[in-house]
């Protein structure tokens, strides 16, 4: 049965008016954009006037009119504005998500209003179940007896029956025309300054993690990069004490920047609230997220009827999108597209069918684990789609590959290709040694072109990313490898005025001796005066590490290879690994030199990776890939899982 509201509209006058006869508790009720938050500071500010006192909570960690960004902020109007009087930390600015909490700070703040008006600027959460639930909690928490609509027209009022059901009286306000909604970039723009303001007198603090109960929902303790940038709420029994952004984290230790308050912290809260490498507040994407179904790019992908390989996992990247092309059945070909610099790189050459040629355009790098059929055959796909492409194309791997190479083009009659067919750089890794081949498709044969000593497996160095090998052994040496990007430096503008320091050139030279891990070198400042670069970065610079990314595929489980393997795996953001067989074809998988499920859980566990993305399983369980995935889990809780209750066949990580 639907029930039959009566809403009194309500002017501007009016509602002062009513305000003016006696104390209420206003909730003010309206979408993102309808001016809750300027009208309860013009009604705070008539209020005032006429000489009665007015409070607000602000309920919109997201969008706050005032405090602090990511808290229930509770304000007394002073001569032109609201005077912040205390918080409670929700370090989120998801009010839907967290309403829970959200709740219980409006309830104690609401607790320890004197008297007077107190206005509750609510989240612009107005339609669904959170929406209904929000509503009708906020007005028991803070004892809410009026209920004002801002409404842009005289449609439905959203939740309507839930407003009656609550036996406030209900009040009707048109919003004023000025009110716009803002949009994305300039709500993040808006909230990061109020953080900005409220980090300005702050100081370096260290918090001892044993020493604490951390409360929230925090990322994994031992993932040291997702801790840098969150907000942290620092407790005591009963309240919040500050509220701070964590600038570093080693083992137990965490580093905050944090103003400075009276009291002891036992309790530290952290949610999903976090600084962008942009340096804009915005929310984090949640750890515990390991998958979704997912469409790749269609530049990815070419539409052709190919057998299917079993979910393709999708990995996304703050620079790159990689996709398993041929699934977790198929054979192995891991395609890195590098976003804004098209540019790809391709790991393994199996079966390319589903790749367009344009993607081939592209391909600056081909990382080859081994010559075996299925890692190499696509070579054929890769020299047929580069044709009238004059750039070299690199490929690296184990001893021999130049000879496989050539056996390739040699088994091509090229007579009509001339001197303009494609060209290649093939790189041998021989231990310490680099030997780079030159292949002109059509020419007389290898060309030798260097041979270099190199350290710790490094292939290749440049500005997009490092590529280092690890020599493995599947009866014949294979490699894996491992691809770096570079940290990324961003000035701190809000430091940087804090400082008095103009932008300039000095801050690209104060960058570049940070990015050669040159801390001691002295940085020239506008004015005349100098300082250590490390000093000027730990004030002015955000330093977001570098990701990394590991695949190996093709690889005996011995001693002697899992040490390597978890070597160059260490502290991986992800890591790409075979599991062939289940752990009741343990024996197969020692025979044919390969990896069980178990054991690919126990190399990501050993290595700390951040995420586990298995693949190349034994078509033998096609039928029944769960199988595998759950000897995976087993062994290690990183591990990347389809989503069951999704039909596609792409996974994105």
């Amino acid at each position: 049965m639907t029930l039959s509201p009566c809403f009194l509209e309500q002017t501007f006058a009016g509602v002062v008016e009513n305000l003016l006869a006696r104390e209420r508790r206003l909730l003010l009720f309206g979408a993102p954009g309808s001016g809750k938050s300027t009208l309860a500071a013009q009604l705070a500010a008539e209020l005032a006037r006429a000489g009665s006192p007015c409070s607000c909570i602000g309920a919109d960690p997201g969008s706050p009119a005032f405090g602090v960004p990511g808290a229930v902020c509770l304000g007394r109007w002073g001569t032109a504005c609201w005077d912040l009087v205390t918080i409670e930390a929700l370090c989120s600015l998801d009010a839907a998500r967290f309403r829970l909490p959200l709740l219980e700070a409006v309830r104690r703040l609401a607790a320890g209003v004197p008297g007077g008006t107190l206005f509750i600027d609510s989240p612009g959460v107005v339609r669904g179940v959170a929406a209904a639930e929000l509503l009708t909690s906020l007005v028991a928490a803070a004892g809410v007896d009026v209920i004002l609509c801002v409404t842009r027209g005289p449609g439905a009022v959203p939740l309507t029956n839930e407003m009656v059901a609550t036996a406030c009286d209900l009040w009707r306000i048109k919003a004023a025309q000025q009110a716009r909604q803002p949009g994305r970039k300039a709500r993040a723009r808006a909230r990061t300054l109020l953080w900005n303001n409220w980090l300005q007198t702050a100081d370096e603090r260290l918090v001892e993690l044993d020493r604490v109960a951390l409360l929230g929902t925090p990322p994994p303790i031992d993932s040291e990069d997702s801790w840098i940038g969150r907000q942290a709420g620092l407790l005591d029994a009963h309240r919040t004490l500050a509220m701070a952004e964590i600038s570093g984290k080693q083992g137990n230790l965490l580093r905050l920047r944090c103003p400075q308050f009276d009291g002891t912290t036992h309790r530290l809260l952290v949610r999903d609230a976090r600084r962008s490498a942009k340096g804009i507040l915005e929310t984090a994407q949640p750890e515990a997220a390991r998958t979704a179904w997912y469409t790749p790019p269609p530049d990815m992908l070419a539409r052709q009827a190919l057998p299917e390989g079993g979910p393709r996992p999708v990995l996304q990247t703050g620079s790159a999108t990689a996709i398993l092309v041929n699934g977790v059945f198929g054979d192995p070909l891991l395609h890195l597209r590098l976003r804004h610099r098209k540019r790809s790189l391709l790991f393994d050459l199996g079966e390319a069918g589903r790749l367009p040629a344009r993607v081939a355009h592209q391909v600056t790098d081909v990382f080859i684990s081994h010559a075996h059929f299925d890692h190499i055959a696509g070579f054929l796909w890769l020299l047929r789609s580069r044709l009238g492409v004059a750039e070299v194309c690199r490929l690296y791997g184990p001893p021999g590959l130049t000879r496989h190479i050539q056996s390739f083009i040699d088994a091509i009659h090229w007579d009509r290709i001339g001197t303009g067919g494609p060209r290649f750089a093939v790189t041998e890794l021989h231990g310490d040694r680099l030997i780079c081949a030159g292949l002109q498709v059509g020419g007389a044969g290898p060309e030798c072109l260097v041979d270099t000593e190199t350290h710790d497996g490094l292939l290749l160095d440049d500005a997009d990313f490092r590529v280092r090998a690890a020599t493995l052994d599947h009866g014949i040496p294979v490699l894996a490898f491992a691809v770096e990007s570079p940290r990324t430096l961003n000035v701190r503008k809000e430091q940087l005025e804090a400082a008095g320091l103009p932008v300039g050139p000095w801050l690209g030279a104060l960058k570049a001796a940070i990015a050669r891990n040159d801390p001691d070198s002295m940085i020239d400042l506008p004015g005349g005066d100098s300082a250590a670069a490390g000093v000027l970065a730990e004030q002015l610079l955000l330093i977001t590490p570098g990701e990394k990314m590991v695949y190996a595929t093709d690889l005996a489980d011995t001693p002697d290879n899992r040490v390597r393997l978890t070597a160059l795996a260490q502290g991986a953001d992800t890591f790409f690994c075979e599991a062939v067989f289940a752990r009741q074809d343990a024996a197969q998988a020692r025979r044919t030199g390969h990896l069980t499920a178990q054991a690919c859980g126990e190399l990501a566990t050993a290595a700390r990776v951040e995420r586990l993305i298995p693949f190349h399983f034994s078509r033998r369980y096609e039928d029944d890939a769960a199988r595998i995935y759950g000897e995976v889990a087993e062994a290690c809780s990183r591990v990347s899982l389809p989503n069951s209750n999704s039909s596609g066949e792409n996974v994105t990580v």
